[in-house]
């Protein structure tokens, strides 16, 4: 899998096309491989969920937490942190992206969850509090894997984190209270405080936020921008792709069961999941074609837009609603689609900056 063949110029940090790593050139093989190992793991020891979780950071399991702390701190050591006054006095690209994750986000996943669950009102619910949860993690793998702005990415996740603090429990009583109760439909209750929110964006984005800031200060001071760009970048970037694959494992391992056990009840909340992630990533794109951004941005603001944030879900559901409840099942059945479609979407958007962005454009 070769990334960075479609991009015309090489950005420092990026690794050339010669010295890319066997994970790099196929990424999609490695991530399948860690699906199935971790479903297989999660059969063949029923127990393993047990111990997984047994040690947790707030409601999400250690080892999970971990992956993702790994996944992001790569990335975020990648951000050149001098341009972000640059790209947050962008207002098309702020206003792009807060309508689509605010407002478009949250009404196609409700829509969705009462066309395709209306018979089923816990995995509905469950689908409607991940479609409320906008990403501040994985989001920034994809958008390095299309080659996407690293900066923009960054101040669109503080972004989300910020508004997610604010909104979440707004918007939650809005679509699960409110407007079902206009529409003469079934209503829930979403009980969440801003501090659980709060904690969760803290440990997920804060946490290698402020490490990926710090190398960077640190590294350019010690040694200088070129040592920091060309050497030191380069040997911390495959941590990234490792840190995901390690997520992958986990979480499939952590549901193994459940998911082999309940293969039609996975399958009813995969579907509507399917048609999210797809809907929302070529809408944003569109959008964002016809408001004539740039591809890197461009690509940011769909990732962004159809990305979540599952550990927030997941934890919500579990807090809410229990471990053991369709709520949770939802929540964790979410990432475990997500994966796969986001890195094909990856594939989507370097042919996309073939067709619609050609070189000098």
């Amino acid at each position: 899998m070769r990334f960075s063949r479609v991009a015309p110029e090489s950005r420092a940090g990026d690794e050339p096309l010669t010295r890319l790593s066997l994970i790099d050139r196929f990424l999609p093989v490695w991530i399948l491989v860690a699906m199935a190992l971790g479903l297989g793991l999660g059969r063949l020891f029923p127990d393993l969920n047990d111990w997984l979780d047994t040690v947790k950071i707030g409601t999400v399991s250690l080892p999970i937490a971990l992956g993702l702390l790994v996944m992001m701190y790569p990335v975020l050591a990648k951000v050149r942190y001098s341009k972000i006054g640059e790209v947050a006095a962008d207002r098309k690209l702020m206003g792009t992206s807060l309508v689509l994750n605010w407002i478009v986000g949250p009404a196609l996943m409700f829509a969705l969850a009462w066309l395709l669950l209306s018979d089923l009102p816990e995995y509905r619910t469950g689908l409607i509090i991940i479609g409320l949860a906008r990403c501040i993690a994985m989001v920034l793998i994809w958008n390095d894997l299309a080659c996407g702005d690293r900066e923009a990415a960054a101040v669109l996740v503080a972004l989300n984190s910020v508004f997610q603090i604010v909104a979440y429990s707004v918007l939650g009583y809005f679509y699960l209270e409110l407007l079902p109760r206009w529409l003469g439909l079934d209503t829930a209750s979403l009980d969440v405080s801003m501090w659980d929110i709060a904690k969760i964006v803290l440990v997920f984005l804060g946490v290698p936020l402020a490490a990926g800031y710090l190398t960077r200060r640190w590294g350019e001071r010690a040694r200088g921008v070129a040592w920091y760009e060309d050497r030191f970048l380069p040997k911390l970037a495959p941590w990234a792709l490792y840190g995901l694959l390690f997520t992958i494992v986990i979480l499939f391992a952590l549901q193994g069961e459940t998911i082999t056990s309940q293969p039609v009840d996975v399958a009813r909340i995969a579907l509507p999941l399917l048609i999210y992630f797809g809907l929302m990533w070529v809408i944003s794109f569109a959008l964002g074609l016809w408001l004539k951004l740039s591809y890197e941005k461009n690509t940011t603001v769909a990732f962004t837009a159809a990305s979540n944030n599952f550990e927030l879900a997941i934890a919500v559901a579990i807090g809410v609603f229990g471990v053991t409840s369709g709520e949770a099942l939802a929540g964790v059945v979410g990432p475990l689609i997500e994966v796969p479609v986001l890195i094909g979407l990856v594939y989507v958007a370097l042919w996309a900056k073939r067709r619609f962005y050609p070189a000098g454009s």
